[in-house]
């Protein structure tokens, strides 16, 4: 994590990149580490959304190359155990996209969205969104802490 910090706008593309995938990891650290080194905000929001946000869609693009075959060889899983699944899916679609950013269901959201092919674009856009509001409302916490230091 020292690095990450120490690597400054790249640690953080990084850290955000794989805080987005199925790798346990706080961005957000990094990230109030950097605000709290007078890094620019602007900068800052801009690296973490888009690093978090390309780990999301590497998320949806492996999702997309999976198929039901594979499922069932390598994890058991029958069709029918998903197709409830992917019936809540379908009342969301693209629009669920935009809580890829929560923790722990994220990452899965992100690959179901692509294994049961989700459009592309309004996927990306909707989680992008998501991603910046993670990143905006972290930066505000933050701030609001420094006060107390």
């Amino acid at each position: 994590m020292e690095n990450l910090i120490e690597w400054g706008y790249v640690g953080l593309f990084l850290a955000s990149f794989i805080a987005a995938t199925i790798i346990p990891l706080s961005s957000e650290i990094v990230l109030s580490l950097l605000i709290a080194n007078e890094y620019s905000l602007a900068t800052l929001l801009g690296v973490a959304t888009l690093g978090n946000w390309l780990g999301g869609m590497t998320s949806y693009g492996l999702g997309r190359i999976g198929n039901w075959s594979l499922l069932n060889r390598f994890f058991g899983i029958q069709r029918e155990q998903l197709i409830p699944w992917q019936n809540r899916l379908n009342q969301w679609k693209s629009l669920l996209a935009f809580f890829c950013w929560t923790p722990g269901i994220g990452d899965l959201i992100a690959v179901a969205l692509g294994f049961f092919k989700i459009p592309l674009i309004p996927v990306s856009i909707w989680m992008f969104v998501g991603k910046l509001f993670r990143y905006l409302v972290w930066a505000f916490i933050t701030y609001w802490g420094l006060q107390f230091v």
